[in-house]
């Protein structure tokens, strides 16, 4: 009868070895140490990208879509990337942006330059004649892209990617605890998913 017992018992162990090994994975990664977000009573997604990437570009539909059917309680931001210097100079591009208000006019046509019409807007002047046919003027925009608060931004943004262990883009953090990207979830399609279960996990811990 021990032996019977001894017999199942390795049955079941390998049975429930091949099942995890088998499991689909979480398809995020936690962030240790966790880190401090900007508002405490909200659950904060920030999204790592950079102009130049084409899957920055294949996300930005799903993420802008996403975007647009955010509860309350839930903070989104944008954090382009800024690992060498024509990164650098993109990161710069959203920053002016963001100083002069007009993100949601000029982002997804910054993509759009950059991916569809090989622009390279690396340059002061070329990102002035770009804003400036995004109705900003010259003299807002040089002001804006000198501004004391862009350049905090940029000297931040390496720090940023840093402290939350990204490498590349497109990467989503969830509340300072967890980060995903396709890799880990599988495709930009699921990363949505995965984020969307953090959110969720994470408010309910809030309440």
């Amino acid at each position: 009868m021990p032996k019977k017992i001894t017999q199942l018992a390795l049955i079941f162990l390998l049975f429930s070895c091949s099942f995890i090994l088998k499991a689909e994975p979480v398809g995020y990664e936690l962030i240790s140490p966790a880190q401090p977000t900007q508002n405490p009573d909200k659950v904060e997604v920030i999204e790592f990208f950079w102009y130049g990437c084409p899957h920055c570009y294949a996300f930005e539909p799903l993420i802008e879509k996403w975007s647009k059917t955010l509860p309350k309680n839930v903070e989104f931001i944008r954090q382009p990337a800024a690992f060498n210097e024509l990164w650098s100079k993109h990161a710069k591009a959203y920053f002016t942006a963001e100083a002069l208000g007009i993100v949601d006019k000029v982002h997804a046509d910054l993509f759009d330059a950059i991916q569809n019409k090989k622009q390279s807007l690396d340059t002061e002047a070329s990102l002035a004649a770009f804003f400036v046919a995004h109705g900003v003027t010259e003299a807002q925009f040089h002001e804006a892209y000198a501004s004391f608060v862009v350049d905090a931004k940029m000297r931040q943004a390496p720090l940023m990617a840093a402290k939350y262990g990204i490498t590349g883009v497109p990467a989503i953090i969830v509340n300072g605890k967890y980060k995903t990207n396709g890799t880990l979830a599988g495709s930009h399609e699921k990363m949505i998913e995965v984020m969307n279960m953090l959110i969720k996990q994470e408010s309910t811990a809030k309440k």
